[in-house]
């Protein structure tokens, strides 16, 4: 995967928000490594205030817990870039911010924090929506190369083609 430049990021949000505003939908963000990234990208698109209800900066464990209703045990057990957490972030998210989708992200940046099990490049993506009045959630697995920038950055560019294909 080449590296998303910012030209390509403004593209992507702004599809998004197309997608989104065509079907009277709304989006929230519940970001890890990430740091708003995701959440400034679609707020740069013009009439965003139309479909994007709020994003969650989530960098620490205890802010999972606190804003998006993440159980300390569960990050205990699985680590904050797990599946199960990933899944609890978006659907937290969706939830509090009330939104028709939810789009969260927790990776390993680095250049360190990596191991054996989970190496440097590690994210993975979450995806909820309403189906009624259940949540329904899907998880992705993301190995991305590069340095602290190009894996953040191709974290973002791979959340907002998550969003896309929804």
């Amino acid at each position: 995967m080449t590296l998303p430049t910012d030209r390509s990021l403004r593209r992507l949000a702004a599809q998004v928000g197309r997608s989104l505003q065509a079907e009277g939908a709304s989006v929230t963000t519940a970001e890890s490594c990430t740091g708003g990234w995701i959440a400034k990208c679609l707020t740069d698109v013009p009439g965003s205030s139309a479909w994007f209800q709020t994003g969650y900066v989530s960098y620490a464990n205890r802010a999972k817990t606190a804003l998006l209703g993440v159980p300390a045990p569960l990050l205990a057990r699985h680590g904050a870039v797990s599946e199960p957490v990933v899944r609890r972030m978006a659907s937290g998210a969706l939830r509090a911010a009330h939104a028709t989708w939810a789009v969260s992200v927790s990776g390993i940046a680095g250049p360190d924090g990596g191991s054996v099990a989970k190496p440097v490049g590690t994210v993975w993506i979450g995806l909820a929506h309403r189906v009624g009045r259940r949540v329904v959630v899907e998880a992705f697995l993301c190995a991305f190369r590069g340095d602290r920038e190009a894996v953040r950055r191709r974290t973002v560019a791979r959340a907002l083609q998550v969003l896309l294909a929804r």
